[in-house]
């Protein structure tokens, strides 16, 4: 497993963790933007959930390498839906953010760990 695997990797886990935290507690920033989007508020602590085991699934992906890439690999997949949801609302400005955390998820797929 090399070094850039694993920065990326813990790069990644606390991006999403910051994501999941920021739903759970309902900064403004955030949870504002969902409901312009339509995001019904239900959904949001399962939203949180879902990023937050992206994140654990990461870090102990460190120790067992498929548990990190299904992690790596549903995140993405949130991520992308994130992108769609924003762009279904018409808030292209928005657009960048989603990325921006699916990047470093993608960047952990990409080095995978080396055997």
């Amino acid at each position: 497993m090399s070094a850039p695997y694993v920065v990326v990797s813990l790069l990644a886990a606390l991006t999403a963790g910051f994501s999941a935290a920021s739903v759970f507690f309902r900064v403004q920033w955030v949870v504002e933007p969902l409901a312009d989007y339509g995001v019904p508020q239900s959904w949001w602590p399962w939203l949180g959930t879902a990023k937050a085991a992206g994140a654990a699934g990461l870090v102990a992906g460190l120790f067992v390498p498929v548990i990190g890439v299904l992690a790596g690999i549903g995140l993405v997949l949130y991520f992308a839906g994130a992108v769609v949801t924003v762009a279904r609302a018409r808030s292209y400005v928005h657009i960048p953010f989603p990325l921006l955390y699916m990047a470093p998820v993608v960047g952990a797929l990409v080095l995978g760990p080396v055997a």
